[in-house]
Order: structure tokens, then C-alpha cells, then sequence
């Protein structure tokens, strides 16, 4: 049987109802304060939230589809729900490659959607994203997940408020960083939101708040004041080595294709 409708704040944590719905198998769109989790036979197959890029930015803003493109499945295969099958029927993107997108999208909304774990607003039971089905993830993975990546930006840097302020610069001298590192700084302007960044890098947003916390805890950046945030750049930051390679995380989705 589906749960009922919710109209109202309940005293529920989201975990613990959309735990819930995955036993029941129900299929529908449960929101919170920060975004949306959307259900199919009880497993995630989207989460959406304002403060992460959506998959659209990731996949034009780093060049792996061309915005016409984008706005064309939409046009042609939104209402239907089927805006994912339609990128690759039309040849515009490789299943693989939408795929693993899709996968970091989910898990970037999921960790702001979930991860501090605030009351469920409402269940809409049959409510479909317009994407339509791309991958499904038992909902103890996204948990588990959301979990994990709290944890871990914890132990970087335990000030949550990086994830979703204003950011801003602190005076220094030139610092050598690393190259990922670097460019995220560099984004850094007084105004923009980790969010805001990672869609200017084209880089999930998981990735972008590892670099903006370890520059937080190097003294580097800092929650902007709204009095006196300055949209003037810093120092540029020296050249560096190349990226560190995130090969847990690439792991970790490669893993989580090949069991699914």
C-alpha cells in the first residue's frame, strides 16, 4: 500500500519515511526543506535540489552535450518522461556516459537533500521526473552515501556553512595548491555559492565543496559577510601539480553500475 499524501511538516525525519517507502516499493516524489527524492518501485531514480547543478548544467557546461541538444529532448521528450532515453536514441550522448553523469548528479542533490537529515514536507505518490529512468539506487545506497560524504567534508572541515553561504577570500600571500584546488579558488568572488562554483568549473558539487572546505581549512576561504563581501579577485593562486585523482569516487560509481 503507498503512503498517504503528506500536506504538512511532519516530525519524520526523510530517512526514516523514505526508508519506509522503499519497503512498500512506492513510486512518487517525497520532499524536503532542500530538494526533492524521486521513487520508482521504491528505488531512487533522481534527486533534485536548488543548491547543486542540475544534470542539463554538468553535462553543456563541460562540453559533453551541446545546449541545443539539451533544450531539444526536453522539448521533445519532457512531457513524456523520457528525456534521458531521448539523449541517446538521438545519438546526442552515450548511455555510459549519461549514466555515470546521472549517478553524480543524484548523489551531489542526495547529500543536501538528506545528509542532515531534516523532517519530510510531503509525499506525492506517482509523481515521475521528467528525465524518466536512467539508473535506480536502493535507497540504502543513497543513505549510506550521504552518510559518508557528511562525514568526510566533517572531518576536512566541520563548518557546514561552506556548503551553501556566500564565499569569500582571506588577504594571504600567493599559495601553491593544487590544480582542482586552484581553480576553485579562483572562483571565489564574495558572491558565488559552492553551488554557483561547481557550475562555473563544470565539476559535481561533491568535488568542489573537498576543495572549498580544505581551502577553509587552510585559512584561504571563508563564509562572506554580507556588509562587506568584495566581488574582487584575490591573489591568483601558483601553478601547481596536476589533479589528484578521485579514484575512490570513480571506484565507488563503477561499482555501483556493475552491481545495478
Amino acid at each position: 500500500m503507498i503512503a498517504p499524501l503528506l500536506t504538512a511538516r511532519t516530525d519524520e525525519p526523510a530517512s526514516v519515511l523514505l526508508a519506509t517507502l522503499a519497503a512498500q516499493g512506492a513510486s512518487g516524489a517525497l520532499s524536503t526543506a532542500s530538494g526533492i527524492v524521486y521513487l520508482a518501485a521504491g528505488h531512487v531514480v533522481h534527486v533534485e535540489s536548488a543548491v547543486t547543478p542540475d544534470l542539463g548544467d554538468l553535462l553543456t557546461h563541460s562540453g559533453a552535450l551541446a545546449p541545443d541538444g539539451w533544450w531539444a529532448a526536453i522539448d521533445q521528450a519532457g512531457r513524456r518522461c523520457r528525456v534521458g532515453r531521448q539523449l541517446v536514441d538521438s545519438g546526442h550522448l552515450a548511455a555510459g556516459a549519461l549514466e555515470l553523469c546521472h549517478l553524480g548528479a543524484l548523489f551531489d542533490a542526495a547529500y543536501f537533500v538528506l545528509a542532515h537529515d531534516g523532517p519530510a514536507l510531503r509525499f506525492r505518490p506517482g509523481v515521475a521526473h521528467w528525465l524518466g529512468a536512467v539508473r535506480s539506487v536502493p535507497v540504502d545506497t543513497v543513505l549510506r552515501e550521504s552518510r559518508r560524504r557528511r562525514e568526510l567534508l566533517h572531518r576536512i572541515w566541520p563548518e557546514p556553512a561552506i556548503d551553501v553561504a556566500p564565499l569569500a577570500r582571506v588577504p594571504s600571500d600567493p599559495v601553491e595548491l593544487p590544480a582542482r584546488r586552484g581553480r576553485a579558488l579562483a572562483q571565489v568572488d564574495g558572491v558565488r555559492t559552492a553551488a554557483q562554483i561547481a557550475t562555473a568549473l563544470a565539476c559535481r558539487t561533491f568535488h568542489t565543496l573537498v576543495e572549498l572546505r580544505r581551502l577553509a581549512a587552510a585559512g584561504l576561504v571563508v563564509p562572506a559577510d554580507p556588509a562587506t563581501a568584495s566581488a574582487e579577485p584575490g591573489p591568483a593562486p601558483l601553478p601547481a601539480a596536476p589533479d589528484e585523482p578521485d579514484t575512490a569516487l570513480l571506484r565507488r560509481l563503477l561499482h555501483a553500475l556493475e552491481a545495478l
